[in-house]
């Protein structure tokens, strides 16, 4: 039986193995066949962060992490002089590597560089958490030819809205009222997933959704997602008030049973 699963998970995607140069630009490597746009780093301490294009599907990869038997991991982020915000990933077959629910907005703030202080909450071996502090390069054309090549603005208001996404994806007091049932799609894949963003209604419908990360990004869930969408249903938990039109998120997993 085929199943879809509002959940999230995730396949490792593999960084070239390249020295950091912080004088310059980011590295940058493409596949036209593939339609691959890889904009990518590497530090002195092992980590590498990655944002890829293909085929017109958008990733955000941190590697080099310590393993972790998590599905899901919150990355404490603090860029520059800014206070440091919790970032949800999502561990790949490789558990020291990590993807992105929303690499878009990450690949805006990343290619400002500068100073960057990334904690694992309870990364270290004797459970502590363990922060690792990187000079982050500017990019001033490679991270921004990966997100052109994927149709992603450069500039978007929306980043501003996703910050206010909790890990369950609905903003404030909102419930499912239904929540998305997407069809397994026809691929020749056996599991997939998506990340999706929706406006809400005042009715409680969703609008204007947007899949934020797909994997594989040929498998044909993020169609199925966005379908899914069609009849889902969010309400206000308080009886009688209508649903604020805010952004919100749901996550996605098919899987083939």
């Amino acid at each position: 039986m085929k199943r879809a699963l509002v959940l999230l998970t995730a396949s490792a995607v593999a960084l070239p193995a390249l020295a950091q140069d912080t004088s310059g630009d980011w590295d940058i490597s493409r596949d036209p066949a593939k339609r691959m746009v890889l904009a990518y780093t590497t530090f002195d301490n092992g980590l590498s962060v990655g944002f890829r294009c293909i085929d017109g599907s958008f990733n955000a990869v941190i590697a080099g992490l310590p393993p972790s038997r998590d599905e899901r991991r919150t990355l404490d982020l603090a860029f520059r002089d800014d206070e440091a915000h919790p970032t949800m990933w999502t561990s790949t077959t490789d558990s020291s590597v990590v993807v992105s629910d929303f690499p878009a907005p990450l690949a805006r703030e990343f290619r400002q560089g500068g100073a960057l202080k990334l904690t694992v909450p309870r990364g270290a071996a004797d459970g502590r958490n363990l922060r690792y502090d990187v000079e982050l390069p500017t990019s001033s054309a490679a991270v921004d030819e990966a997100l052109t090549a994927c149709g992603r603005p450069l500039v978007d208001p929306r980043d501003a809205e996703l910050e206010a996404i909790g890990e369950t994806g609905l903003t404030g007091e909102l419930v499912w009222d239904r929540a998305p049932r997407p069809r397994y799609p026809s691929s020749r894949y056996a599991s997939g997933f998506v990340v999706t963003t929706c406006m809400t209604t005042p009715q409680g419908a969703l609008r204007d959704c947007v899949v934020e990360m797909e994997h594989p990004h040929d498998g044909r869930f993020g169609r199925a997602a966005l379908e899914g969408a069609e009849h889902a249903r969010v309400r206000n938990p308080n009886e009688g008030q209508p649903v604020p039109v805010v952004r919100m998120s749901f996550r996605t997993i098919f899987r083939m049973r």
